[in-house]
């Protein structure tokens, strides 16, 4: 059995969470009925991204796999807040961990309204939030850019500015092509993400980086495949580990992935499979 995590005030079984709008807790439970209940593979549940009005997302094409990795162009699709707390908060009554919101907001006044108003559900653990950092009574995780010139700075400013923790990497900013040489783009939202395999020595440079600014807990993430990948980001500094497009492949990677770091805090390394 893994050591429990100390985590903002929450007690995790384990160091690993899912990357946020990487795992759809409500849709695995219809695929897997009560045994998804019984073996959930992430210590804490984090929600795909709440906005204030419901949002349809970009139009299609939204994703684009190249070398290494899968490129994005989601658009954030979701009911709004009023959905999120009258239809998928009852929905996801079931989960035996912890759960960690996820919102944003254009202005502050936005994400004001949409923390106060999840703050107040007791279902709810902790917030994760990408935009600013307002006053709140629960745990409140700030998820970063990796698109800036210094992103240990901005970690440093999260905490200055009452950041319970940080997340980070998001995804990496790209263009794919579209096929046929034609030179526009493939992806309906013009450009998207990367995330996968290619960011992962991205992610361990910035978790360092940040590691040695901030003395709040980090959220690690970034081309997780493996348990050996996920003890590079902890021994980088991170105190959980985020799991993402590794669950694309395979909705139930992170029950190995936190198998393998087990066997590694046992026996030594294992292979990365």
């Amino acid at each position: 059995m893994s050591p429990p995590v100390s985590f903002c005030g929450l007690e995790l079984g384990h160091p690993l969470v899912n990357g946020s709008g990487t795992f759809d807790a409500i849709a695995a439970r219809r695929v897997f009925g009560e045994a998804i209940a019984t073996a959930f593979p992430f210590a804490a549940f984090v929600s795909k991204t709440i906005t204030l009005e419901p949002r349809h997302g970009n139009p299609p094409p939204r994703l684009y796999e190249t070398a290494g990795g899968l490129i994005n162009s989601i658009g954030l699709p979701n009911k709004g807040l009023q959905g999120y707390l009258e239809q998928d908060l009852p929905a996801l009554d079931w989960l035996p961990v912890p759960l960690i919101t996820n919102v944003m907001g254009s202005t502050a006044a936005e994400v004001s309204v949409l923390v106060e108003a999840v703050e107040a559900r007791p279902e709810v653990s902790a917030i994760e939030l990408n935009v600013s950092c307002p006053l709140t009574a629960k745990p409140l995780v700030v998820k970063l850019t990796p698109n800036t010139a210094d992103v240990s700075l901005v970690a440093q400013a999260a905490e200055a500015a009452g950041a319970d923790a940080v997340s980070l990497i998001n995804t990496l900013r790209a263009f794919a092509p579209s096929p046929g040489g034609a030179g526009g783009p493939w992806l309906g939202g013009g450009t998207g993400g990367l995330s996968g395999p290619a960011v992962r020595t991205v992610a361990l440079a910035q978790v360092r980086a940040v590691a040695a600014r901030v003395s709040i807990p980090i959220v690690g993430m970034g081309g997780v495949s493996s348990g050996r990948h996920a003890q590079d980001l902890l021994e980088a500094g991170a105190t959980l580990v985020g799991v993402g497009t590794e669950s694309f492949r395979d909705p139930l990677a992170t029950d190995r992935i936190r198998r393998q770091l087990q066997e590694i805090a046992a026996n030594g390394p294992v292979s990365a499979r």
